[in-house]
């Protein structure tokens, strides 16, 4: 694995790091896997784990977000900022085609830059995401989003993070406690913090009143989909995925069971599925 950044810019004229985990061989197809959105790269480690053998295996810190720097102006953070950044990613990879893995916000990303002429996402997996996101999980997301919670160990923030992401199922201690070491750093005082900036909260909080519809972009999408969706998941509801697979593109599904919103990508059954879809 590699740490890589480049520089991208907001509408202000800001700079700002984004910061990118490279796996693979450097001359092999791309996997660019986007996180959700108080997740970061390091979620897909075991995705890059399983596939880097192949493929070249991108997975950036969304501005804000891991090891990326932060937005000077909360107001910017958002998806014009985030599709900017990542379309400068995918030039920085001197490639004209990725394979696009998303999970949640990185679905939706995903499946914004798939609807638009001349994509550069041959394929697409939305992991526990789609045209519509219902207003409670937003509402939910949202009463954490804006707390800026600080640990005394790892102990802790391991128990925070399985309790706020519990919804991820039934993960391995070890699969948890990778979780936890790459969601906090070390803060004021020796006390550890998450690694996202809690200004996050502050456009997206003006945004959870309502559910989100974007089935326009979803009919215009012409490369294969295909759609993970945890089986008890409140953001993608089981009456839009069914839509998902008689409209537009007409999705792949799956669904995981005992698992809400998102599943982990990290068991062998998940990894599985995107082995199937990486060949079809």
């Amino acid at each position: 694995m590699q740490r890589k950044s480049f520089l991208g810019r907001s509408a202000l004229g800001t700079f700002h790091e984004v910061v990118y985990w490279q796996w693979g061989p450097a001359d092999g197809p791309v996997l660019l896997c986007v996180h959700g959105l108080t997740r970061n790269g390091r979620d897909f480690d075991a995705v890059a784990e399983r596939f880097s053998d192949r493929w070249r295996v991108v997975c950036p810190d969304i501005v804000g977000r891991g090891d990326s720097g932060r937005l000077a102006d909360p107001l910017q953070y958002g998806y014009p900022q985030y599709l900017a950044d990542l379309t400068a990613l995918i030039a920085r990879l001197d490639v004209d085609r990725v394979a696009w893995l998303g999970t949640s916000m990185g679905a939706l990303l995903g499946m914004i830059m798939a609807a638009g002429p001349g994509t550069p996402v041959e394929r697409l997996l939305m992991n526990d995401a789609g045209p519509v996101v219902t207003k409670d999980s937003l509402q939910r997301i949202a009463a954490y989003l804006g707390t800026a919670p600080d640990f005394a160990d790892m102990a802790e923030a391991e128990a925070y993070i399985r309790q706020v992401h519990a919804p991820f199922g039934p993960l391995t201690d070890d699969q948890w406690a990778h979780l936890a070491r790459h969601s906090v750093r070390e803060g004021g005082g020796g006390r550890l913090v998450l690694k996202y900036d809690p200004s996050l909260a502050k456009p997206f909080q003006s945004a959870v009143d309502n559910d989100l519809v974007l089935w326009p972009v979803w009919d215009a999408i012409r490369c294969p989909v295909t759609v993970i969706r945890g089986a008890q998941s409140d953001l993608l509801r089981a009456d839009t995925l069914a839509e998902m697979q008689s409209r537009g593109p007409k999705a792949t599904a799956h669904e995981i069971p005992g698992v809400g919103h998102a599943p982990a990508l990290m068991d062998e059954v998940q990894l599985n599925l995107i082995a199937d879809w990486l060949t079809a």
